[in-house]
């Protein structure tokens, strides 16, 4: 074993520890939204304004029990935040993975071409990221109709621009590697190179970065839903039931609580989880 093997290997087997340690409390939050329908769960959209506003753990009448308590409408807010993960997790992964793909694609080809694509992007980049997201967001929305698949294309608008920057810096200084010079000189092409040498080598930033990505799409689109421009009834995510409990925030403070907990819980998790991931998946981390 070398001595680089012996300084790299530790910092993999504490990686596993971390790894699983956030990936088990992730995984549980995830299977339930996979499988509320197979729950024990009411309807997360019945109403029953005889039972509006009930404070967690109160019995109903005819023997209900509402472990989170109820909203202004009497719906029960357990079985709405087990819904509510469905829809928010599949808008933070899929917004995410559309908004990775162009970026990740972008940032390689203008980090390893340079030239006249590299400014093009780089402007494009500039131009994105200078441009408020809520006023992108108020902009497509006014001339859309509000609707999941439109919300998901505009998280992916803006969450390209990150990935062509980070991925970009990384191939700028790994395209005068030693290793990439000598695949130039042995005739390897430069898609080949691009795609099959410098790509593994970013993959692990790019896992990080996409990890903290759908925490961002998952805090943007509550943000959205928050400002009556995100997800509408019936359908219910987190974010949407943080803007229904706004106004009774004094008086009902479990309608908003329970929601702005799971967010925060969740986006935790999954950047910690991205986080501890990276050194097993950067080769720069891997024995030889």
């Amino acid at each position: 074993m070398t001595a680089v093997e012996t300084r790299r290997r530790p910092a993999v087997a504490r990686g596993w520890p971390a790894v699983i340690g956030f990936g088990v409390p992730l995984a549980v939050i995830v299977l339930l939204a996979v499988f509320a329908g197979l729950l024990p769960l009411q309807d997360p959209n019945q109403q029953n304004l005889a039972n509006a506003l009930l404070p967690p753990g109160l019995d109903t009448a005819g023997g209900v029990h509402h472990y989170l308590g109820t909203d202004q409408l009497g719906r029960d807010m357990l079985a709405r935040m087990v819904y509510g993960a469905r829809l928010s997790l599949m808008i933070g992964f899929v917004a995410m993975f559309a908004g990775a793909v162009p970026g990740i694609i972008l940032g390689l080809v203008a980090g390893y071409y340079r030239g006249w694509f590299d400014a093009v992007v780089s402007r494009l980049i500039d131009a994105q990221l200078a441009i408020p997201f809520v006023l992108l967001a108020i902009a497509v929305m006014a001339t859309h109709a509000r609707s999941v698949p439109v919300l998901i294309v505009v998280l992916a608008m803006f969450s390209w621009a990150p990935y062509a920057r980070v991925i970009r810096a990384e191939t700028l200084g790994l395209r005068e590697q030693t290793f990439v010079l000598s695949l130039r000189s042995a005739g390897v092409s430069s898609l080949g190179i691009v795609f099959r040498h410098i790509l593994p080598n970013v993959a692990g930033t790019a896992f990080v970065l996409a990890t903290l990505q759908v925490g961002s799409v998952m805090l943007a689109e509550s943000a959205l839903s928050f400002l009556g421009l995100g997800v509408v009834e019936p359908s219910v995510s987190w974010g949407a039931m943080l803007a229904d409990g706004r106004d009774e925030i004094v008086g009902a403070w479990w309608i908003a609580a329970f929601p702005g907990l799971v967010i925060t819980v969740t986006v935790l998790l999954v950047n910690l989880f991205g986080d501890a991931l990276r050194p097993i998946l950067d080769p720069r981390h891997r024995g030889f």
